[in-house]
């Protein structure tokens, strides 16, 4: 249990760690709230597709500007800001609802807003660890337990939301998510923090051309950012379909949903104590290749699946597997890329994982009105093991450059690897 929460040692990272809990929490049970409210309002699996859409774009779009921004900014005042436009957000979605004028186009609007938002907190969040987190051997652990707790929210979150929902209604979730800011708010206001030095800015354009060139002319970065870019569009888009899944496949409510969604958060922790209980870094390339086939599996068989315990084991399978290799991935990229870069190849990861999930949301969206969600997860189980076949392939080369990368920090020398 020591070595799985060493990184919590770290005073500022144990702060993080626990004000995050509440705050997160509350964002599952919006995020699971908006969209059983979209499907009671419209009974539309498109709509739902267009609603992730717009909650998710501005990361593609966004992301790599707000890259930039944080290089050369103050990482800790930039989640600080966002944190609280967040909550802000969650407190129009109550006001709205429960004012009786909260309608489809409004909502489209503030999932926009709050993915413009998103695109700055969660690279900023990204880059925030590794600085508050100076030991780089508990880098990887740091990265694990931060994953961690958003995947116990996501446990708890959902399950909560299908328990309020089917007794009071969404706008109480909303309103929840709202207060639940607090939290996070009250521990970023306790950190100690020391402004590190920043380099002269220079055109912000010509930052961002130097972040991609550097990425692109890097192997391994660039290969990790593909293929998580390929399994988020294609593995991920699950979860916007899934009130259509819960309430025509398997025949049930709000309370269902929550049910679901929750243990894919259950199917996460397990994957985020794993790569916490790991030593090193070492081998987590590997690590990746086998997330993936997981996710395809389970995705695949998702399809053929009629009954609650079927649907439940296999949902918990691809929440493993998602955890696994996003987590896998940052750690790496966080390990091999330059500090002064550090803020644009983290962006980079965000558009990868999460700003490619508004094409998958959208034909999800499509694919499922269309032809009907077993066919949507047997199209996304099939690409997703295609893709892993292709990572393997490329995988001894990959490896070989990886290690060649930690050599050059003295990470395998001082694990004695």
């Amino acid at each position: 249990m020591r070595k799985i929460v060493r990184s919590l040692a770290n005073k500022n990272f144990r702060l993080l760690f626990f004000g995050q809990t509440l705050s997160i929490t509350g964002t599952w049970m919006q995020n699971i709230a908006l969209s059983w409210l979209v499907y009671r309002l419209t009974g539309s699996a498109l709509l739902l597709g267009i609603v992730g859409f717009a909650g998710q774009i501005p990361l593609s779009i966004i992301s790599p500007f707000a890259g930039v921004v944080i290089d050369r900014s103050n990482k800790h005042k930039i989640i600080l800001l966002t944190q609280v436009l967040s909550m802000l957000q969650a407190i129009l979605l109550a006001l709205l609802f429960f004012s009786g004028t909260l309608s489809i186009q409004l909502i489209i609007f503030l999932s926009a807003f709050l993915g413009l938002i998103n695109a700055f907190d969660m690279t900023a969040r990204q880059a925030f660890v590794s600085e508050i987190v100076e030991n780089k051997h508990d880098l990887g652990n740091a990265i694990a337990l931060n994953s961690s707790l958003v995947h116990v929210a996501r446990l708890i979150g959902p399950s909560l939301a299908g328990i309020i929902i089917a007794a009071w209604g969404e706008g109480f979730c909303f309103l929840i998510n709202a207060v639940s800011y607090l939290a996070v708010l009250f521990s970023l206001l306790m950190m100690r923090i020391i402004p590190k030095k920043k380099k002269p800015s220079a055109n912000l354009l010509l930052e961002l051309k130097e972040g991609l060139a550097y990425a692109a002319r890097s192997h391994p970065i660039r290969s990790l950012l593909l293929f998580m870019a390929l399994m988020s569009t294609i593995g991920m888009s699950y979860t916007i379909i899934m009130p259509v899944f819960a309430k025509e496949v398997l025949r049930g409510g709000p309370q269902l949903l929550g049910f679901l969604m929750g243990i894919t958060g259950l199917g996460a922790v397990i994957g985020s104590i794993y790569l916490a209980s790991r030593k090193s870094a070492v081998g987590l390339d590997r690590i990746i290749g086998l997330a993936a086939v997981g996710m395809g599996i389970g995705l695949f068989f998702l399809a053929f699946a009629k009954t609650l315990l079927l649907s439940s084991v296999l949902i918990v399978l691809i929440g493993f597997a998602m955890m696994v290799l996003m987590s896998s991935g940052n750690t790496i990229l966080q390990m091999i890329v330059d500090e002064d870069k550090r803020g644009r190849i983290m962006s980079l990861f965000i558009t990868a994982f999460m700003g490619t999930a508004p094409l998958g949301s959208l034909l999800a969206g499509l694919i499922a009105g269309r032809f009907g969600v077993p066919v949507t997860f047997f199209a996304s189980g099939l690409i997703c093991l295609v893709g892993s076949a292709v990572f393997f392939l490329s995988l001894p080369k990959l490896a070989v450059e990886i290690k060649t990368i930690y050599k050059k920090l003295g990470i395998l020398m001082e694990e004695g690897v």
